[in-house]
């Protein structure tokens, strides 16, 4: 590949990704053989995890064609490929985000890459602001929907129809099935979870407390930097998908306090447990 495919802003449309995803097989394939059937994207302070995967094989962002290491904070940088509860999977523990710079392209490779190894389905999370006001810290939101305020769509430009169709219907991106599982694995591991809808901005900075009171008027539950274009790019290539945003902290203007990223992680921190228990039990339903 040429140097433009290590600069992280360099767009990329969708006909230059099969490519690119073959270049990455090409170098997961030198490592493990293991075939995946379920995908998993572990959002900030929520990287321990991965700690879970039996028989791990794990590979620095940075070793794979194409892929800067990762700079946001709380975010390690590694693919990771084993097993949970026997089931075989491929760990995310990370992500590239559009505020560090990256391309929309970039940030969808990982889900593209989750398809290319054999997964069916990605499990993605997040840790998010409350725009619910009844959503305090330490929320689990499964995610019913999704509202994309990025600016942007990973599907611009020519189409590889060899991954997925030109017009991505998203009418189901958050399976109603797969929704239903994790909040039967929430009431067996005994961890409540809520339900609402996930917003996506651009970031880095957080919202005003006027924009807080937009979203919420919109129908949005939860606000985050992520997730929204990694589920459509999930659904174009066929994967089924499922998510669970972690509240790490109101929104603007509910507490009256400074929000800060190093709640964010202190948050991750005391409920990431809870969620890996769920995420735990929600993948041990996919073993035999």
């Amino acid at each position: 590949m040429s140097d433009a495919a290590f600069d992280r802003s360099a767009p990329i449309p969708p006909s230059a990704q099969p490519a690119r995803i073959a270049a990455l097989v090409a170098a997961v394939r030198a490592r493990t053989d293991l075939v995946p059937r379920i995908g998993l994207v572990l959002g900030s302070g929520l990287g321990d995890l991965a700690n879970d995967v039996e028989d791990a094989v794990s590979i620095p962002f940075a070793d794979l064609p194409g892929w800067p290491a990762a700079t946001a904070p709380g975010h390690v940088g590694r693919l990771v490929l084993g097993r949970i509860a026997g089931v075989p999977v491929v760990v995310l523990q990370g992500r590239f985000h559009l505020y560090e710079g990256n391309s929309a392209g970039l940030a969808i490779q990982p889900v593209l890459l989750f398809r290319a190894l054999g997964a069916e389905l990605v499990i993605l999370t997040n840790a998010a602001g409350g725009a619910n006001p009844a959503y305090g810290a330490g929320t689990l939101m499964v995610i019913s929907d999704h509202i994309n305020l990025t600016g942007v769509s990973p599907l611009l430009g020519q189409n590889a129809d060899e991954i997925g169709e030109r017009f991505t219907d998203l009418t189901d991106v958050w399976a109603p099935a797969h929704r239903a599982a994790l909040h039967a694995a929430g009431a067996a591991e005994g961890v409540p979870l809520e339900e609402g809808v996930y917003v996506a901005l651009l970031g880095p900075n957080y919202e005003t407390p006027a924009e807080v009171r937009m979203l919420r008027t919109l129908g949005a539950d939860a606000v985050g930097m992520s997730t929204v274009i990694e589920a459509i790019a999930a659904r174009w290539c066929g994967l089924e998908v499922c998510g669970v945003s972690l509240v790490t902290n109101p929104g603007a203007g509910y507490s009256g306090v400074p929000l800060s990223h190093e709640e964010v992680l202190e948050a991750g921190a005391a409920a990431g447990p809870k969620l890996a228990r769920v995420i735990r039990r929600f993948i041990g339903g996919f073993a035999g």
